[in-house]
């Protein structure tokens, strides 16, 4: 009934848990989950989760934020994006939130290393037509101006994906969906303070949007604040629905399609 279309089983908080998030997603009505990549070496872990499971699938890519790790190449990520039940190129994009403290006090100038890593994964989606699981932060302008230099406008995609997590304004999240792009929203639309989130998702058609935990972090109502899970997705659905003014069992089904239309059609064996 209910797919999540984000999550980190692999990261040390859920990897000992698997058995029993699964019997909490079952429980639930969520009978499938996007493992997502960070890193290239933790690639194999979250490759063996959907290897092992017939309701889990897999990405490849390296977050923008992480530094220190193995650079990608175009052929790197190919490579493995290739491999069964490998679905999308991500979690890439850029991050440019809280440059003083997070980033040794560099500038936005500083960060070219991320604007490359960036277009390396757009390519790596673009050759292999996987979709990309973009990630931005207090960068939309610069992550919507390489995509469309990268070939990504709307009008020639090959690759195609989604903004994930999505906390950006309608007027992002309209560019976005101009380029052919879905948008992801998390268990932040929950918050108390996220009316204007809220507002946005009201705004995102049905047939373009899709749910996610990005667990093991941002644990929606009423769980803010614990160990965020996939089982806990239905309470973004539930959001989405009260925005919208529908049934929760169409938003359930809507998202559950569009995860099907962008990650599996053609691409799961």
């Amino acid at each position: 009934m209910f797919v999540d279309s984000h999550c980190h089983l692999n990261f040390p908080e859920l990897r000992a848990r698997v058995p029993e998030i699964r019997e909490a997603m079952a429980q639930a009505q969520v009978d499938r989950a996007l493992c997502i990549c960070t890193t290239l070496e933790e690639f194999d872990d979250v490759h063996a989760l959907a290897l092992a499971h017939d309701n889990f699938w897999a990405t490849v890519g390296v977050h923008p934020d992480n530094e220190g790790m193995a650079e990608p190449t175009v052929e790197d990520l190919v490579r493995r994006a290739r491999l069964p039940r490998v679905v999308a190129i991500g979690e890439t994009g850029l991050d440019y939130y809280g440059m003083e403290d997070r980033k040794g006090g560099r500038s936005i100038a500083d960060l070219q290393w991320q604007r490359e890593r960036f277009r390396t994964h757009i390519r790596a989606a673009r050759e292999t037509a996987r979709p990309l699981v973009i990630h931005t932060r207090s960068a939309a302008a610069d992550t919507l101006a390489i995509l469309r230099e990268e070939g990504e406008d709307g009008a020639g995609n090959r690759a195609g994906g989604v903004f994930h997590c999505f906390t950006e304004t309608a007027e992002v999240a309209r560019a976005a969906l101009d380029l052919g792009y879905y948008v992801s929203f998390s268990g932040i639309l929950t918050f108390k303070n996220a009316q204007d989130l809220r507002d946005v998702a009201a705004f995102v058609p049905l047939e373009r949007l899709l749910i996610e935990t990005d667990s093991p972090y941002l644990a929606p109502v009423p769980y803010r604040g614990k160990v965020n899970s996939p089982a806990y997705v239905p309470f973004v659905a539930q959001q989405v629905a009260q925005v919208k003014g529908l049934p929760l069992e169409q938003v359930a089904d809507a998202t559950s399609r569009n995860f099907e239309q962008l990650f599996l059609n053609g691409t799961a064996p």
